[in-house]
């Protein structure tokens, strides 16, 4: 018997603007990822007081203008997915490819038109679509015009880009998400809120009344699913790391306590029990700002408290550790974040923390604290590929983390955790979102394209492919089969 619940969600993720090019087609308009330079400096260009989301095309290169052209490729590379025997594909809808400047009334129909092709073709291989309403790519007039998130005009925005789309949908696609790791703002506001330091990124109170704002659209985006069909679910989705404390030091531990309120919890405690938690206080405090400094209204509060999410969708790539006393300590990177380095953990090539324990912690608190069903929509490790001339890759160094990570979610399901799915992040190769790459690679699927943009955008199974394609087939990891017991004979007994 499996591991894993029958009927478990078994598939890969992506995000529509790291791996859908076709920008400016179909009647799609520009998002706050194409503004987005490539390179590994991206984050430091647009962390720049004077960075005003101007597109210099002669300045920069986009890769994710051109992603690696599933527009084009859709069909394709659904057929790869299926091979592999995804039973769901999480994907994100182009808020720009719907409404192209995002404060439109009306819809683009050649860009709902793509999505009914996407769908339809996932459904014809039998992979259940799980639809990212708002990952990363808030449309670019919005972060320009409106300022981003802080403005409470982009709830009608999206109140109706989100009533668009599950309108459309809600007869072919069951589960949900309202935005993609919405917690991640906590530390770079430019990819979730649209936000930018000369539109108010670095000053928190903008950054909470985003966040506000957010969790206000979420509640209205669960509110229409349920009344167009209440079979829909419609989950969260945030960043999720591991937090310890670095020693048993007081001081650290109890900055460890704050840290998972602040980062790990916060929203995710807002849009599953529909309130905003006591140490609200206090997180907003630190910053001088009292809950009474953002603009809320009454009918607001009751709403997140009447519509809270179905499941908690989250990421898991790395842990943390907390120091706050002064140690010497090393530093490291990861998912834009760093932080201080755990000695007792290995890290990817940029930096992440290699902890598949962290994820069976990550899932006991996070079931522990919402009990509500949980599904691993992101995990997976970015690492250089090095193809062999027939473009095949042998990462065995991917199958061993993945498959350390499944293992993990077994231990949970054992806990008692109740586990929807899992959908490994980058399950064809894409641009990276941290860093515009495309050395920084993911998937079970090679695609030939550099960072450079070169490349035959061809793709060619890599051993993680075959491996995933068993492990969807047995339902988890392949138990090892124990040694044959050896029949005894009168020889074998020692009679002396």
């Amino acid at each position: 018997m499996s591991e894993f619940p029958e009927g478990f969600l078994w598939g890969g993720a992506t995000a529509a603007n790291q791996l859908e090019g076709g920008y400016q087609e179909g009647g799609r308009g520009l998002s706050i990822a194409d503004a987005l330079p490539g390179g590994k400096d991206r984050f430091k260009i647009v962390s720049q007081p004077d960075f005003d989301w101007t597109i210099d095309e002669d300045k920069y290169t986009y890769p994710n203008h051109l992603g690696i052209d599933f527009y084009h490729h859709y069909k394709e590379d659904i057929a790869l997915f299926a091979e592999m025997g995804f039973k769901c594909y999480r994907f994100s809808i182009a808020w720009s490819r719907v409404f192209p400047n995002g404060d439109e009334m009306q819809p683009n129909e050649a860009g709902l038109k793509f999505y009914d092709d996407v769908i339809d073709e996932c459904l014809a291989h039998d992979i259940q679509p799980v639809i990212t309403i708002s990952h990363y790519e808030l449309p670019l007039n919005l972060a320009k015009k409106y300022g981003g998130w802080k403005n409470h005009y982009l709830i009608e925005f999206y109140e109706r880009f989100a009533r668009t789309v599950l309108t459309r949908y809600a007869d072919k696609v069951k589960y949900w998400m309202t935005f993609n790791e919405i917690n991640s703002a906590a530390h770079f506001p430019v990819m979730g809120q649209g936000m930018v330091p000369s539109t108010g990124a670095d000053d928190k109170k903008n950054v909470f009344q985003a966040w506000h704002n957010q969790f206000v659209s979420s509640a209205k985006a669960v509110k229409i699913a349920h009344e167009l069909n209440k079979g829909l679910q419609v989950g969260c989705m945030i960043l999720y790391a591991t937090s310890y404390s670095y020693d048993s030091n007081p001081e650290n531990q109890l900055a460890n306590l704050h840290q998972n309120q602040d980062f790990n919890f916060f929203c995710g405690d807002v849009q599953v029990r529909g309130a905003y938690p006591a140490y609200t206080k206090r997180l907003l405090a630190e910053y001088g700002l009292k809950f009474e400094d953002l603009e809320t209204t009454d009918g607001d509060l009751a709403l997140l408290k009447e519509y809270p999410v179905d499941y908690v969708g989250f990421s898991y790539y790395m842990s943390m550790a907390v120091e706050t006393t002064g140690r010497d300590t090393d530093t490291v990177a990861g998912n834009l974040m760093g932080g201080v380095k755990n000695p007792f953990l290995k890290a990817s090539d940029w930096g992440w923390q290699i902890d598949p324990t962290g994820l069976r912690v990550a899932l006991n608190e996070l079931y522990d604290r919402y009990q509500k069903p949980l599904f691993v929509v992101e995990n997976g490790l970015g690492a250089i590929d090095h193809p062999e001339k027939d473009f095949h890759v042998e990462d065995d160094y991917r199958i061993d983390y993945l498959k350390q990570h499944i293992q993990a979610m077994a231990g949970a399901i054992a806990d008692g955790v109740d586990l929807m799915g899992y959908t490994p992040w980058g399950c064809i190769d894409l641009v990276s979102a941290s860093t515009g790459e495309m050395s920084k690679r993911y998937g079970f699927i090679y695609v030939d394209l550099d960072d450079e943009g070169h490349g035959t955008l061809a793709r060619y199974p890599k051993k993680s492919f075959y491996w995933y394609q068993e492990v969807i087939k047995n339902n988890g990891l392949e138990k090892p089969k124990p040694a044959p017991k050896k029949k005894m004979s009168l020889a074998d007994l020692d009679l002396s």
